[in-house]
């Protein structure tokens, strides 16, 4: 039996929905069936990783600019969660991104540590020119 579930969400690029995007994480986590961890903490990680997913494209992707769009496209299998972030940005080096731990990388800096959070609590991220723009792809086991 495939219970596969598929959404897409287009959203304007503006920070005023990262609470209703985050919300959409979180009710996530409580109707994966399968699901056999934490549910709490798997709503709350989904949360935090969709808005800093959503504020990096609105922010330095789409340049805040109120014309553009983030499309989120989340596809649930019965073992994994993949959340795709679409962006019309120019795109970055996803590698090239400091690890925010690192010495000389300045903890107390205000900025840089979304992509971590989210290479914390997802199996794997990764980034990638796609027609059109790009795609910021998560991916977690169930």
């Amino acid at each position: 039996m495939n219970n596969e579930i598929d959404i897409q969400i287009r959203v304007p690029n503006q920070t005023r929905y990262l609470s209703l995007i985050g919300s959409i994480g979180e009710d996530l986590a409580a109707h994966l069936q399968e699901y056999e961890g934490d549910r709490e903490a798997l709503a709350y990680h989904l949360n935090l990783v969709l808005t800093e997913a959503m504020v990096n494209a609105i922010r330095h992707a789409n340049a805040n600019d109120p014309q553009e769009e983030v499309v989120i496209r989340i596809t649930i299998s019965d073992n994994e969660l993949v959340m795709l972030v679409f962006d019309h940005g120019q795109g970055f080096d996803i590698g090239a991104i400091p690890d925010p731990t690192a010495l000389d990388a300045g903890l107390l800096d205000e900025h840089g540590r979304g992509l971590f959070i989210m290479r914390s609590l997802m199996d794997s991220v990764h980034y990638r020119k796609v027609d059109g723009g790009n795609v910021l792809e998560l991916r977690k086991k169930l």
